[in-house]
């Protein structure tokens, strides 16, 4: 019975570190709401060079000597990004044709994930690594948390060690999808510094126009902060939830 009160009173019902989730939640959606709105702010600005997405990820990826990339256009909003496997820049159709600094910035920043993989950016190998492993803790570790939970609860001795052994392995393996996602903070960082210094150096975008790509990437990149922090919080939750059932089979 000290399993089932600890299962019902710290996890499942309403308890102290549900605001922990909340956070995360919240900075979620606050980040969302600011790139969202800086798109469409400078979706309609209009760039001096008159260049669409298309032509300056061409114009990048010519410039840094790269042929084999291909650049294509994808259906849905904000949908860019490169495929390393097919070596191709996916842009959206409001950016493959658009001649909007918004368009522009999000191109190049997307052409600064090719350079990344062409010359063997650290943090992006380590991230590409990471795929399989953190492929399998999204989709396992919250489930094998879960069951562990309510074996130990419901099932006594062994068997509740069993349970309470299979949550510690299902918050590992969640822990390595907010290892993943904590490495991509460096990776699209690095993306877009290599995306405003290529659209000043190849004269693409002049000086103000390059302060409001700026802006417009520092406010995606805020996204994937936003997603890190709410992964981690959602982490510590767990760690804590399932120590507070451990320590009760004490």
């Amino acid at each position: 019975m000290d399993g089932v009160r600890s299962l019902t009173g710290y996890g499942f019902y309403w308890d102290p570190t549900y605001i922990l989730v909340i956070i995360g939640a919240v900075l979620c959606l606050i980040a969302s709401a600011k790139v969202k709105l800086s798109y469409k702010k400078y979706a309609k600005i209009r760039s001096a060079c008159g260049l669409t997405g298309a032509q300056v990820a061409e114009r990048i990826l010519t410039n840094n000597g790269i042929t084999d990339v291909q650049i294509r256009m994808v259906a849905g909003e904000l949908s860019d990004h490169y495929d390393p496997g097919k070596q191709v820049v996916n842009l959206s159709r409001e950016v493959y044709d658009s001649t909007s600094i918004a368009a522009v910035s999000i191109a190049a920043h997307e052409c600064g994930h090719v350079l990344q993989h062409k010359q063997g950016y650290v943090p992006i190998a380590i991230r590409t690594a990471l795929v399989p492993v953190a492929n399998i803790g999204s989709h396992l570790g919250l489930p094998m948390i879960l069951i562990g939970l309510l074996l130990s609860a419901y099932i006594s001795n062994a068997g509740g060690e069993i349970g309470l052994l299979i949550a510690k392995i299902g918050v590992v393996a969640f822990s390595l999808a907010v290892l993943f996602q904590v490495v991509t903070l460096p990776v699209e960082f690095n993306a877009s510094s290599r995306a405003l210094k290529m659209l000043g150096d190849y004269g693409i975008l002049g000086t103000d126009e390059g302060g409001m790509a700026k802006s417009m990437l520092s406010a995606a990149a805020m996204t994937y902060v936003a997603a890190a922090a709410s992964s981690i919080l959602q982490l510590l939750r767990l760690i804590l939830i399932v120590r507070g059932n451990s320590r009760s089979r004490d």
